[in-house]
């Protein structure tokens, strides 16, 4: 991941000024979904929705525009021949680097015009409370011992889910049998049902089947822990799980959510976009939506968002390729 360092906005209880622009949209924004209803990317729209009009950040409305077609790469597409319009905006993720790899769509995120990081989700090792591995070393003891494998959950076939999994693999000398799902909420109901013995989700996924004791966290896959204190269960804040590091398998990962503009629109409505979405990281609505899904909060644009996306991008290539999952 990134080495530079990632600024977090400070959550303040901010007023917002009408700002003077050199250019403002002219009717409603649409914020493009590459991915279905209920998903994390139309949460984070919806709240951003929400956030714009309750803070009036902006005279025009915001629409969202669920286009999660042939696995996120309609939403891409639709981008891509959008060059020049300054009122449609992309919520991204690592689907930017992975989706061209595994499926040679002539798609590059360099044609985007880059705005803004607004946060980084993080991913979690979860087993069901009924096994009776309690510890990483306890369900990879397990997991080596099984035959047949220990069945590994997770959202689609080569994304983030299944690169995870196969470095687990390697750093652990363990063999799981990856099943992919169509969401994480899926994967989550799979996993409650004993049909697979983990998942690797983000936590805002495995939430409520966590806080009902139904599914047990073992690590997170980052260098430091999830950084909200306040309790989630009766016993447990996200803070209280290690780091996968810390018991003993050093895998890391990191997934960018970000916003691209197509290509080739002005510098002015660049900067609208980049002041729109600096303030609303200062939201409360932000800062609540941050804890709930404990995702990361950062904000990045400009030069520091390039250096970002270009080390980000070579990494999930380098991870794509190790794992074999680009395509041929």
């Amino acid at each position: 991941m990134s080495m530079f360092r990632l600024f977090a906005p400070a959550f303040a209880a901010v007023a917002f000024t009408a700002t003077a622009y050199a250019w403002e949209p002219t009717k409603p924004v649409e914020i493009v979904v590459a991915a279905g209803a209920g998903g994390a990317s139309d949460q984070m729209a919806r709240m951003m929705q929400a956030a714009v009009q309750k803070n009036k950040l902006m005279k025009q409305p915001m629409v969202v525009s669920l286009k999660g077609g042939a696995s996120g790469a309609e939403a891409l597409m639709y981008m891509k021949s959008s060059t020049g319009d300054p009122q449609r905006v992309l919520i991204a993720y690592s689907l930017i680097y992975m989706l061209p790899l595994s499926a040679k769509i002539p798609f590059d995120w360099r044609e985007l015009t880059p705005v803004s990081v607004i946060a980084l989700d993080q991913f979690v090792l979860w087993d069901n409370t009924t096994l009776p591995h309690k510890t990483v070393k306890e369900f990879i003891d397990a997991a080596k011992a099984a035959n047949p494998p220990f069945k590994m959950g997770g959202t689609g076939s080569k994304r983030e889910d299944h690169v995870l999994t196969v470095f687990l693999e390697k750093k652990t000398g363990t063999k799981f049998a990856y099943l992919p799902y169509k969401s994480g909420g899926e994967a989550a109901t799979q996993l409650v049902g004993n049909h697979t013995q983990s998942n690797v989700n983000n936590p805002s996924e495995n939430l409520e089947v966590w806080r009902a004791g139904q599914v047990r966290p073992l690590c997170v896959f980052d260098k430091e822990r999830i950084q909200y204190k306040n309790k989630v269960t009766d016993t447990m804040s996200w803070h209280d799980i290690p780091t996968c590091k810390e018991e003993g398998v050093d895998v890391q990962y990191l997934m960018l959510r970000a916003l691209f503009l197509p290509g080739k629109v002005t510098a002015d409505q660049s900067a609208f976009y980049v002041d729109l979405f600096r303030k609303l990281t200062q939201t409360p609505e932000y800062r609540d939506y941050m804890e709930k899904q404990a995702l990361k909060p950062v904000f990045l644009s400009g030069k520091d968002m390039l250096k970002f996306l270009q080390e980000d991008e070579a990494l999930n290539k380098s991870l794509m390729t190790e794992a074999g999952f680009v395509a041929k």
